[in-house]
């Protein structure tokens, strides 16, 4: 299967793929391009770690678009933006302009690829807050008129053993003419969302509930404007559309497995320049606790700023909870443990940030800035879930 990978960041699409079957999928052109950035570091830990085979193009994905080749598989995580449209003068359709989905929808429509499979964070199905669903809505109907049937899953990793909790919203695209599509049609829609379909046979999940369903089509709304401006629906945390019909609900994950605690993966003999003494430590303490201060506006107005406690230090007997770009760094988010050999407070290794996302140990160790290599773990991808879908993809013909 030739795979063309989109925003691909350290690799982690590629990793999880070449891990389910390194002969089965083939990526044979990938794009990572950081804008406003001098230094290209996750497109050079890319190179580095694939070594010639890289395929990598380091451009703008607006230009390089026109060199993808033909492939089966596209694949890529693209950031949840504003993805209205409007009319323009000549009376046509415009997205808005620096949204990188209609970068994709411009390949789908160009290389047509057999399967898509994109991923996002979980807010993309409640996404505007003033008109719940509508940029999702706005990718299924592009998909829709693309001649592609659509499967997605909200899916959080610890719910399948990973030890992150991290939720992102999985998005599966059959096009229509391919074997992947002919071995759904004509099932019961909550019957692919939970037993017949890629992400189901990845992903284990209880009964769904809460079904409803719901049409986009140019009946309803005659293009991608009328959506824009009329489409609010309340999209669960699974879902299949096919000819303009959309099924939604919501599911429970079903996983009876072993659970990847925090303490499972923390490195031994750690360096002294992670542990956290003195008065920067009172810092710490005072960014996780809980806060009720009077502050005042710039009009001199007081109010109370309030904020409850998070953990401190995290647990580790559980997963660890979403790495965020920012870690490592002094904020309320970033992980602090409790170290089990040295008994004292510590930040989290970059190595250790490489294994909460499933990656190789030293991955990210290609020269770029420590404060960087937290960057990327933080914009990863949990390597073990594409792994699963990977091999879900491999063998879903085969059922």
């Amino acid at each position: 299967m030739k795979v063309v990978e989109l925003f691909a960041g350290v690799g982690g699409f590629r990793l999880g793929f070449e891990a389910a079957s390194k002969s089965f999928f083939k990526t044979i052109w990938a794009n990572q391009w950081e804008p406003s950035r001098k230094t290209q570091h996750a497109a050079d830990c890319y190179k580095k770690n694939f070594g010639d085979k890289a395929f990598l193009v380091c451009q703008d994905i607006a230009i390089a678009k026109k060199d993808v080749p033909d492939h089966d598989l596209l694949c890529g995580g693209f950031p949840c933006q504003d993805y209205s449209v409007a009319s323009t003068k000549a009376k046509g359709i415009e997205g808005k302009k620096g949204v990188l989905w209609w970068e994709i929808r411009d390949i789908v429509e160009s290389k047509r690829p057999k399967i898509l499979f994109l991923e996002n964070v979980d807010r993309l199905l409640k996404s505007p807050a003033k008109q719940k669903g509508r940029d999702f809505g706005i990718i299924l109907r592009c998909l829709d008129d693309l001649g592609y049937a659509v499967e997605w899953r909200v899916i959080d990793a610890s719910d399948y053993g990973h030890p992150q909790k991290r939720r992102r919203t999985l998005i599966i695209g059959y096009e229509k003419t391919s074997d992947y599509y002919k071995k759904i049609k004509g099932i019961e829609f909550d019957n692919i969302i939970t037993k017949n379909s890629i992400l189901s046979h990845a992903f284990k999940v209880k009964t769904l509930s809460n079904i409803k369903k719901f049409d986009i089509s140019s009946k309803i709304y005659k293009d991608l404007v009328c959506l824009t401006n009329k489409f609010n629906a309340e999209f669960g945390n699974a879902g299949f559309m096919d000819n303009s019909i959309v099924c939604t609900g919501k599911v429970k994950a079903f996983y009876k497995g072993h659970i990847t605690t925090l303490k499972e993966i923390l490195d031994k003999d750690v360096d002294d320049k992670y542990f956290i003494r003195g008065e920067i430590l009172s810092k710490w303490k005072y960014l996780k606790g809980a806060k009720r201060e009077l502050r005042y506006k710039p009009n001199g107005e007081p109010y109370y700023y309030t904020e409850g406690a998070i953990p401190f230090p995290d647990n580790l007997n559980t997963p660890a909870r979403t790495m965020l770009t920012s870690e490592s760094s002094v904020n309320r988010s970033s992980h602090i443990i409790l170290d089990p050999e040295k008994n004292e407070y510590r930040i989290l290794t970059p190595e250790e940030c490489e294994k909460i996302n499933e990656f190789p140990v030293g991955w990210t160790n290609t020269g770029m800035p420590q404060k960087f290599r937290y960057f990327v773990m933080g914009n990863a991808l949990v390597v073990g879930l594409f792994e699963a879908v990977g091999k879900s993809i491999k063998n879903f013909l085969e059922d």
